[in-house]
């Protein structure tokens, strides 16, 4: 939502892109399916669609043990069941280029598109809905908000009035001051400790270019860094992957920092290039368009390695691959 923020204000409040595909399935066949119908507003949790299970708590390692979530000396968010410890060093996932994926973060998620990497929310999803996604041989990626507060989730009453900033745009949503690093890192901190403990391989932190917004904070490209670097520590002391959402000027700082890139219409900017230094890296580039078809982008996108589709704006199940 970083670019998705700034560009989904230029897509405006257009619900997709193309309303002849209205009916289509996650892989644009026709189908009335539920899974394949997202929430009225983009990033809002629907209850009714949420799939149902009830977390299944990961053993420790022989010899430690887990502080109760909620308890002091736990960063997990009450609820959240102990997951556990990171592996060691170098056995985080990492994904390759031209891995296919499915990214829905809007409805229960539909698991039977054919594809090795999904990513959906990581609040609205339980640790079974992880698992069965890893049954499949499906690795699976846990979309979370790290730049903007959003008035919806679980734990937003941790978060300090005095770290919301101006409003993103998107409703319920306020920009993070990032320079309070202090004060975001432990919040962050839970947020990815409840990841872990779900199961999932990596983390996809949303809004983290706060700084080229209008955020109601004088933030620099230094103070994101500092941010975007902590947050790729935070997952990599954890033994996840994460990915740099959009935030293309500071790629080339960023790059040994991230595993892979998560990107929002480059093609429709003429930007792509400028996200290809991950290929280069031996690292994913996870691309979607919202308002141009296949045929307008899926050839650039092939040449440089991009895992590339087609999405609608409120990122339910329906996909159209390159």
């Amino acid at each position: 939502m970083a670019l998705a923020t700034a560009t989904a204000l230029l897509v405006s409040s257009c619900s997709s892109s193309g309303s002849e595909d209205d009916q289509d399935s996650a892989d644009g066949t026709p189908s009335n399916s539920p899974a394949a119908t997202a929430p009225s507003t983009p990033g809002t949790p629907d209850p009714s669609t949420t799939e149902p299970g009830t977390p299944t708590p990961a053993p420790t390692a022989p010899g430690t043990t887990a502080p109760a979530p909620g308890t002091p000396g736990s960063s997990t968010p009450p609820g959240t069941p102990p997951g556990n410890p990171a592996p060691p060093a170098g056995a985080r996932w990492q994904p390759t280029p031209g891995l296919a994926w499915q990214w829905q973060l809007g409805g229960g998620v539909d698991q039977s598109v054919d594809v090795p990497v999904y990513d959906i929310d990581g609040f609205e999803n339980d640790a079974s809905v992880v698992a069965a996604l890893h049954a499949k041989g499906r690795k699976v990626i846990c979309y979370i908000n790290a730049g903007s507060w959003e008035d919806f989730r679980p734990d937003s009453a941790a978060f300090a009035k005095s770290l919301q900033g101006s409003d993103t745009g998107w409703k319920g949503e306020k920009w993070f001051d990032i320079r309070k690093l202090d004060q975001l890192k432990p919040l962050m901190a839970a947020r990815f400790d409840m990841c872990r403990s779900k199961g999932f391989d990596a983390v996809e932190p949303d809004t983290i270019e706060a700084y080229n917004q209008n955020s109601g904070f004088p933030l620099t490209p230094d103070d994101q860094l500092k941010y975007n670097r902590m947050l790729a520590q935070l997952a990599h002391e954890r033994g996840l992957a994460i990915g740099l959402k959009n935030d293309l000027d500071q790629i080339p700082a960023l790059l040994p920092d991230f595993d892979f890139a998560v990107n929002e219409e480059c093609a429709q900017f003429d930007e792509c290039d400028r996200v290809a230094p991950f290929v280069k890296a031996g690292k994913a580039v996870f691309h979607v368009e919202y308002k141009l078809d296949t045929d307008q982008f899926c050839g650039k996108a092939k040449s440089l390695g991009f895992s590339s589709m087609r999405k609608k704006l409120e990122l339910n199940a329906w996909r159209k691959p390159c």
